[in-house]
């Protein structure tokens, strides 16, 4: 049986209580109670912070010589702090997950000093790692096509309704800017015939309305009528081969294997997929802050990483054409 956001969850939250002292793991838990009700975060994400915190705790126990307590976090000093970021940098961790790991340790620390618990100064003094920016990379949109179309897969031994499903996932993640665990959480219901919105859960539980432009409606449309299963208002609209709901994985495979067979880079994943939606309506003169709401981004310092994108594309047109570039 596949595991859900949720096992996964409460499986990091058990290694973090494991990786502390019984002052801290009780600390632990007050504090993932608050980011999940006060903050509204999602299984997902309270798994990784609840699992970055117990990797800096599990580090944290190596070099104290025994799990750390409250006051053993209060007596900290930031060459503990480095020390600890120095020995996951020499595992191989990239900058990002270090940074990640001093913002999850960061949040515990602002919690505790919230609650009268202590203060950690040690997490402020130490600099967080610089990481390089990368800018998205979309896909073109003749692949993104053909990525949403069945027909690239005529050739895999699977069931017609499977292939359909898989297109109708991409058609959302492209033609409706979805992350993947936001289309594959929307219930059947959700979608009805003639809809042309969708309500879209995303981060933090925040919903926003989706325009659902034609080709996607019938992508959805053809699935569900080959769809073995009953698709109930309620239940999820995309369901595995034996019935359940669909898993991430099962698309991230399916694009994978058409990326091979049209020579798309690895970057071409269904999370490029979003990135192309943006980038395309911006390159065709759509607004920015209409981008950041369809995308469901809290600020707008995200989405116009996009413009970047778009210029950086003209630049490279201009060098490819002009005479004297």
């Amino acid at each position: 049986m596949a595991m859900t956001d949720k096992d996964r969850a409460a499986r990091a939250t058990h290694a973090l209580l494991a990786a502390a002292a019984p002052d801290v793991a009780t600390a632990a838990e007050a504090w993932l109670a608050r980011l999940a009700h006060e903050r509204r975060l999602s299984q997902k994400t309270l798994e990784a912070y609840a699992r970055d915190l117990a990797t800096v705790l599990q580090r944290l126990a190596l070099h104290l010589g025994g799990r750390p307590s409250l006051p053993d976090l209060a007596a900290l000093t930031p060459a503990d702090v480095r020390a600890v970021l120095a020995a996951r940098r020499a595992d191989g961790v990239a900058p990002r997950t270090l940074v990640r790991l001093l913002a999850a340790a960061r949040s515990f620390a602002r919690h505790l000093e919230r609650e009268g618990q202590g203060k950690v100064g040690a997490l402020t003094a130490v600099r967080a790692p610089k990481v390089p920016r990368s800018l998205p990379k979309p896909v073109s949109v003749a692949a993104a096509r053909a990525l949403a179309d069945p027909a690239t897969r005529a050739g895999e031994d699977r069931a017609p309704w499977i292939l359909t499903r898989d297109a109708a996932v991409i058609a959302l993640l492209y033609g409706a800017g979805l992350r993947i665990s936001e289309a594959l959480s929307l219930t059947a219901g959700t979608v009805m015939a003639g809809t042309d919105q969708i309500t879209v859960t995303g981060k933090g539980n925040k919903t926003r309305m989706v325009p659902l432009i034609a080709p996607v409606a019938e992508a959805i449309a053809a699935y569900k009528v080959l769809c073995p299963y009953v698709l109930t208002s309620e239940a999820p609209l995309f369901r595995g081969a034996k019935g359940g709901p669909l898993s991430p994985r099962i698309v991230q495979l399916a694009v994978e294997r058409m990326r091979g067979a049209l020579g798309l880079p690895d970057s071409a994943t269904p999370h490029a997929l979003r990135h192309s939606f943006a980038t395309h309506l911006l390159a065709r003169g759509g607004e920015l802050r209409a981008i950041q709401e369809l995308l469901g981004h809290a600020s707008l310092a995200t989405t116009q990483i996009y413009t970047e994108v778009d210029a950086t594309a003209l630049m490279a047109a201009y060098r490819a054409a002009h005479p004297r570039a």
